[in-house]
């Protein structure tokens, strides 16, 4: 019998994958999101379609690949008692969510609410994670963030 190939998960460089750029979406009747075809064979490949959304402190949601969801919880779990109420806020609100076959995911009432999300949304992709807007709530903090000043980190760095 001939030997078979060594089959690599990865050997497309899938592991390596940085999400980055913005996506205009619209959510369906049933609070769905459909996510954007380049990013979901990243996401079947590395996190077998599995996703983890809860709030972010900025008013939008957090939405994880389910491994780095769970790099993300060790690391809140581990903080000090005085951060109680952000672990509330990150664990206590993360539900576990899986990509369908047509790549659609659902955005429960409690976490559309919270983001003041009811259908057009912005999803960023931001590393290892991505952020997920009310499209009018991005724009009115973008247009803020644009009016004020740079931060100081950015005096000493070159575009």
């Amino acid at each position: 019998m001939p030997k078979l190939p060594e089959l690599r998960l990865f050997s497309s460089g899938i592991e390596n994958q940085v999400f980055q750029g913005a996506s205009s979406l619209s959510l369906d009747a049933k609070g769905r999101l459909s996510v954007p075809t380049r990013h979901r064979e990243v996401l079947s490949a590395t996190a077998g379609g599995q996703l983890t959304i809860t709030k972010h402190p900025h008013g939008c949601l957090m939405m994880f690949p389910r491994p780095e969801w769970e790099r993300f919880r060790e690391r809140i779990a581990q903080l000090p008692m005085e951060a109680q109420w952000w672990k509330r806020i990150f664990l206590g609100n993360a539900m576990d969510v899986d990509m369908d076959g047509t790549g659609r995911v659902l955005i429960s009432p409690e976490l559309r609410a919270a983001a003041g999300i009811a259908k057009d949304t912005i999803l960023l992709g931001m590393g290892n994670h991505f952020e997920l807007w009310d499209k009018s709530a991005y724009d009115a903090q973008e247009a803020k963030a644009m009016q004020g000043a740079m931060p100081d980190v950015f005096k000493d760095f070159s575009f």
